[in-house]
Formats: C-alpha cells, sequence, structure tokens
C-alpha cells in the first residue's frame, strides 16, 4: 500500500571510541559524522513542519547527507507479514532498485532487512534509520555504498541509546514518515504501530 505525501563519500574506516567512551565515526579524508540542529542549517525543515514540537532536536549522520535532500519512499512492513505481501515487497524493492528511488527505512524487520539486501545489489541511494544511537561498527555490506556517497546512516537518538525497543522504532518510524515523499506499506496489521502510522502519513496528505 503506496501512501503519497507532499512535502512544502566517503570510504569508511573502524569506528573507534574517544576516551570519554564515546565512539568516533571516523571517515577517510577527515571527516566525521555530522550533527544536524532543528532550525539550523541542513535539518531538514519538513520534520518540523510535520512534527512540529515533536520533531527530534537533533540528528546525527553518517555519511551522505545530500540523499536528505532527494525525492523518497519511506518502506514500512509488520513483523509479521503474509507470504503474498512478501514477495510483492521484493519485487517492489527490485523495482526501486531498477529505477534509482531513493528509500528511506529502519530496515528492521525480517521482511525489510532483505529489501535492503536487493537494494544493496543495486546503485540507488538509501537511507538507513536506526532506532538506536549510530552503530559503533559499520557492516561490511554498507562499507561500499559509504564510500559512493549511496549510502546515509541517520539517527535521532543519542549515544547513549544503545538498544533497540518497541519505544524506540515507534519514534523512529514517525521520523521516517516525516521525512518521506511517500510511504510504502508493505503490510498493516489492524491495530498495530503501522496502522497507526498508516493514519499518520494519510492525513498529512489529506
Amino acid at each position: 500500500m503506496l501512501y503519497s505525501a507532499s512535502r512544502n563519500h566517503t570510504r569508511t574506516q573502524c569506528v573507534v571510541s574517544n576516551a570519554m567512551g564515546k565512539p568516533n565515526y571516523n571517515l577517510v579524508g577527515g571527516a566525521s559524522a555530522s550533527v544536524l540542529r532543528a532550525g539550523e542549517s541542513g535539518f531538514p525543515a519538513i520534520l518540523l513542519n510535520r512534527l512540529t514540537s515533536a520533531a527530534p532536536a537533533t540528528l546525527t549522520a553518517l555519511g551522505n547527507i545530500s540523499l536528505l535532500a532527494l525525492p523518497k519512499t519511506a518502506l514500512f512492513c509488520s513483523a509479521r507479514c503474509p507470504g503474498s505481501a512478501i514477495l510483492a515487497a521484493y519485487d517492489q524493492a527490485a523495482n526501486w532498485r531498477d529505477a534509482g528511488r531513493c528509500i528511506i527505512s529502519g530496515f528492521h524487520s525480517p521482511v525489510e532487512q532483505e529489501c535492503l539486501r536487493i537494494l544493496l545489489r543495486g546503485k540507488q541511494p538509501i537511507i538507513i534509520c536506526p532506532a538506536r544511537a549510530l552503530p559503533t561498527r559499520i557492516p561490511p555490506e554498507w562499507r561500499q555504498p559509504l564510500a559512493d556517497g549511496r549510502l546515509l546512516i541517520l539517527s535521532a537518538f543519542p549515544d547513549t541509546q544503545t538498544r533497540v525497543t518497541a519505544a524506540l522504532a515507534h519514534r523512529r518510524n514517525e521520523i521516517v514518515a516525516a521525512l518521506a515523499d511517500d510511504a510504502y506499506f508493505a503490510h498493516i496489521t489492524p491495530g498495530g504501530n503501522t496502522d497507526l502510522l498508516a493514519k499518520m502519513v494519510a492525513k498529512w496528505n489529506s
């Protein structure tokens, strides 16, 4: 199910911790993870427009920040999903890959993770939003897309949030939906979080 919502490079090195125990996200060339603050240049205005006072105060970004300016589709799928919806989601991911569409998601549920694997085999832009702080280790399969400038890892959570919880996942999904131009729901469980999220997206588009 697709909801449309109109809206008014580096090579990764190993990540190490500093003396305070906080991770340093170092990139080749001396760059590091960027912190985007609400109201400042670079912070997505759409978050403030849609989430208003509930918008995150900061975003931490690792990778190509310019991907935030691209038209984006958000991908969501309930953890439990019928087989027909799973196959449709995989086909849709392949279509996005071939069309060069920028996809934003938490890529957390099993179906979302498989869609990410399909997208990583292409050349199109991807924005990954974990429901926690930025990872302290970059998965090997993410390194080349980061180096090619087609991947952005974006977190709205502080360094202290190192474990995914249901509450953080719900908050992350709200932010992902608010950032996107449209949203694809591979499967919606009635009364579940994806159902609430779909209604939120529909309201933005009404």
